[in-house]
Order: C-alpha cells, then sequence, then structure tokens
C-alpha cells in the first residue's frame, strides 16, 4: 500500500461490525475509527470499541477512536403513520404540548423550547433542508408555519432555522453518560457536537478528564463545527479544542449550501495555523452508500479536502451502513494519495514572518527545514507527548514523519496527524542507545537502508514530556 498522509476517519455500523471485514478496511488504510453515540446502547459502544481494540492488534496497527456525541435533539416527534408528505402551500403545526402522535396538520417536538426562540418569518429547515417551512405565527406551545419545499417528513427528523439562533446547549445529560461511557474504554477523541462557544468545549474538556482521571486518560477534543452561532467564534472555539470537524450537513443547513466550501478553506487553514487538527467531514462518498463506485464530484470534493491541508477525512454511512464499506476506504485512499502527488509545497514561506519562542517548537521546525533541503527519507520524532509530531504535521512536506513512542495512548492520539506515522518504541533507554534503537526500527521496516539521511530529533534527559531539545542528521551505515 503506497504511503499516504491524509488519514482516514471511518464510522463503525451494522455495515462494517464484521471482525473479518473490519480488519480488511484498517489494512486498506483506517486510520481512525468513529463510534456515533447518536445510535446504540452504551454497552453496544463498549463492545465495539473492544472489537477495534482487538481487530487493530491483529492487523499490527494501533488506529484511534473517537466518541462522537449526540448532542441536543432538535427534531419534530413521531407521526402515527411514521411519516407525512407535505406539500407547498399548506399549513403545518409544529406543537410543544402535543402529546398524540402527529398527522398531516400537526407534530409534536422533542425540542420543546422552539415557540420560545422563533417568531413570524423565521425560515425553518426540516431533514437536512430537504423541506423548507415559514413561521406565519407563535400561539402559545404552537408554532404555525406554511409549507415553501414540501417533502417525506418522517419521525424524529432535525429542525434547524437559517441563519442559527436556536439555544439548546451543546452538552445534553445523555451526553454526559455517554461521556462516561466513552472513558471507561478510553477513547482517543470525542467530539462535541453544536459548540457554540469556547465555554462548551471546555466544559466537555473537564467532564472528560474527570470520568478518566481513574484510568489517567485525558482524550483529544474535537470541536464539530455546525451551528451559525460558532462561525463568529471560530478562533476561540479553537483554541479550547484540540482539533475541528468541519460537520458540512448541519453547517450547510444553517449558512446555506454555497457557504460551505470557502467556510472548509477558511477552517483548515486556521487549524493548521494554531496547530490543531482537522476533520472533514459529511457525504464525501455518500454515493458508496449503495454504488461501487464513487461520483467524479465525489473524487473532486475528496481530493480539494486534501490539497485544502486537511488532516482527514471522514466517512459517515458509507461505512457505517452502506452496501460497500471496503471498497469505500480503498477509493478514499486512492483519491488522497493521488492528490497528494500534486500538493504545492511552500515551506520557506510557512516561516516567514514566523517566532518560535520554544526550543522544542524551534527544534520541530529546524528538522522539517533540514530535512527538506538535504532531501531526506524521513523524519523521526522520538516524542512522549506527541507535540513534536503535532508541529511537524501542520506543514506541508514530502519527507514522511515517523513518530516513536513510548505511550500507546500518544501512539493512538497522532494516527489523526496528517503525514505522521506513528510507531511504537521503548524509548527509556540513555540516548545513544534509544538512538540506535530507532535506527534499527527504521530499517527493520524497511524505511531506511545503507547511505539514506534521515532526521531525528529527541529530548535529555530521554522520556521527559516538553524536553525536545536535540535535532541530529545521520546517516544510515
Amino acid at each position: 500500500m503506497p504511503r499516504r498522509a491524509t488519514k482516514i476517519v471511518a464510522t463503525l455500523g451494522p455495515a462494517s461490525s464484521d471482525p473479518a471485514l473490519l480488519e480488511q478496511m484498517i489494512r486498506a488504510g483506517v486510520n481512525v475509527v468513529r463510534l456515533n453515540f447518536s445510535h446504540g446502547k452504551a454497552q453496544d459502544h463498549i463492545d465495539r470499541a473492544r472489537l477495534v481494540r482487538e481487530v487493530a492488534h491483529r492487523a499490527g496497527r494501533e488506529v484511534a477512536i473517537m466518541a462522537d456525541l449526540q448532542g441536543p435533539k432538535i427534531r419534530v416527534g413521531k407521526f402515527a403513520e411514521g411519516k407525512v408528505m407535505l406539500e407547498p402551500g399548506q399549513k403545518f403545526i409544529l406543537d410543544a404540548a402535543r402529546i398524540e402522535l402527529g398527522d398531516i396538520d400537526a407534530v409534536g417536538l422533542d425540542y420543546k423550547a422552539l415557540p420560545r426562540e422563533v417568531k413570524s418569518g423565521d425560515v425553518l429547515l426540516l431533514n437536512d433542508g430537504l423541506i423548507v417551512i415559514t413561521v406565519d405565527d407563535v400561539k402559545g406551545e404552537q408554532v404555525h408555519t406554511t409549507v415553501k419545499l414540501g417533502g417525506e417528513l418522517s419521525n424524529n427528523k432535525g429542525i434547524n432555522k437559517q441563519g442559527g439562533g436556536l439555544t439548546a446547549p451543546a452538552l445534553t445529560a445523555k451526553d454526559m453518560d455517554d461521556i462516561r461511557t466513552a472513558m471507561s474504554f478510553q477513547a482517543d477523541y470525542v467530539a462535541v457536537s453544536f459548540p457554540k462557544s469556547a465555554i462548551d468545549m471546555e466544559m466537555a474538556r473537564q467532564l472528560c478528564n474527570v470520568a478518566a482521571a481513574e484510568y489517567n486518560h485525558k482524550p483529544g477534543m474535537i470541536a464539530k463545527i455546525e451551528r451559525a452561532e460558532a462561525i463568529p467564534r471560530l478562533e476561540e472555539i479553537l483554541l479550547a479544542s484540540d482539533g475541528i470537524m468541519v460537520a458540512r450537513g448541519d453547517l450547510a443547513v444553517e449558512v446555506g449550501n454555497a457557504a460551505v466550501p470557502a467556510l472548509q478553506k477558511r477552517m483548515i487553514k486556521l487549524a493548521r495555523e494554531h496547530d490543531k487538527v482537522v476533520i472533514t467531514a459529511t457525504q464525501m462518498m455518500e454515493s458508496m452508500i449503495t454504488n461501487p463506485v464513487p461520483t467524479r464530484a465525489e473524487v473532486s470534493d475528496v481530493a480539494n479536502a486534501v490539497l485544502d491541508g486537511t488532516d482527514a477525512v471522514m466517512l459517515s454511512a458509507e461505512t457505517a451502513a452502506g452496501k460497500y464499506p471496503l471498497e469505500t476506504v480503498q477509493e478514499m485512499a486512492k483519491i488522497c494519495h493521488a492528490a497528494e502527488g500534486h500538493e504545492d509545497f511552500k515551506l520557506e514561506a510557512d516561516f516567514t514572518g514566523k517566532i518560535f519562542n520554544r526550543i522544542d517548537q524551534s527544534i520541530a521546525m529546524g528538522a522539517l527545514f533540514t530535512a527538506h533541503h538535504l532531501g531526506a527519507k524521513a523524519i523521526v520524532a522520538m516524542t512522549d507527548s506527541g507535540s513534536t509530531a503535532l508541529w511537524m504535521s501542520r506543514h506541508l512536506i514530502q519527507v514522511p514523519i515517523y513518530a516513536l513512542t513510548s505511550k500507546v495512548a500518544t501512539q493512538r492520539k497522532m494516527a489523526l496527524y496528517r503525514n505522521v506515522r506513528p510507531l511504537f518504541i521503548d524509548t527509556s533507554a540513555d540516548r545513544d542507545t534509544a538512538l540506535n534503537e530507532a535506527e534499527n526500527h527504521l530499517k527493520s521496516r524497511g524505511i531506511v537502508q545503507t547511505g539514506d539521511v534521515y532526521a531525528i530529533t529527541c529530548g535529555e534527559p530521554m522520556g521527559a514530556p516538553g524536553g525536545t531539545n536535540m535535532l541530529k542528521i545521520c546517516r544510515v551505515s
């Protein structure tokens, strides 16, 4: 399998829970497995996490597990017939007080606060924007509307307000329970749905750290950018997180489809500038839920995200419930690899005007610059926390980065970093022994051979976090 810098996140579901198939998917290129807490019970996720760990071990890989929280349920209730067909021009009532099942005239609400958050003239979008209704009036607990764009509305479909403005808190009681479940199997990342501010992310981090304290574990926090309100506060949310997800589904419904491509580019650029990771998600290979090959538009979409500099591209229903989960991963890996061959490398421009106040960060940048100009075969970062590898991965470079760590949790977390291949090695020995072991590790894997040049960074004393203070250029003897 050719070396690929961009990582692949695959959602686990009924279509991909067979151990043999999951192993094939991991071997084909899955780096991060997403557990979607919008579906299934706690025990389902615990069982799937165990399955991922076992299968990854068999495949000889370490993959990260990302627990994706459901977030607030801003949804309609259920219908007596399971669904209704709404026609343009008809009147339809969203009723927060309704107990009985819905019909063609009205439906109840899971989100009881809706009547207090909308007014006459507001536009509501149902079922990911496929149905559009306009608010005529609010009478008590009833929101009276006129259907503008009709279609089939079924049980529990989502509600968005055009332009944003629904105040549901990012973390629900269910999310708090799910955080405890995710920490029981030490999920490497937790994705928070619908954060509106840095406070939402800080609260989620605090809850995760408390729940994971007994395991001496701290997950990476991913903010899913899917609310219109999050856009003006993007930088503060980013700084409170370890990374962001460009969640193009709900975001497109709130800000409009046409605004999303430019926002995607802006978010990826901002994340890289702030040394954060970024995942591009939603409908990337949507047609492969039912077809064995992607559309040309999907190929372009994935390739453009790669060329924008995303760390990872994500598959949702394609691998969770689709007919071709393995083929989808294989196709996505091929697209990423092909796109990376046409990247525009501007390493010198990346450093222009930059000031590095930290020794470890300066060493990381020095390794990139030197390896680039020497045509090195590899950059090796011996890292305890993964920070050195993260800093290196924020810059596009053709030289592969191999991150050697003695901590499995760090190895898994680095599975999401672009152009970083995390490997496990015991780095507790003295410096010279550890450096020799690192070279032998690379030689045994066929990464370097006699005569090759590589750059290696490490810290003295060995094993001290934040202690990277040495850069060595080596030629393999």
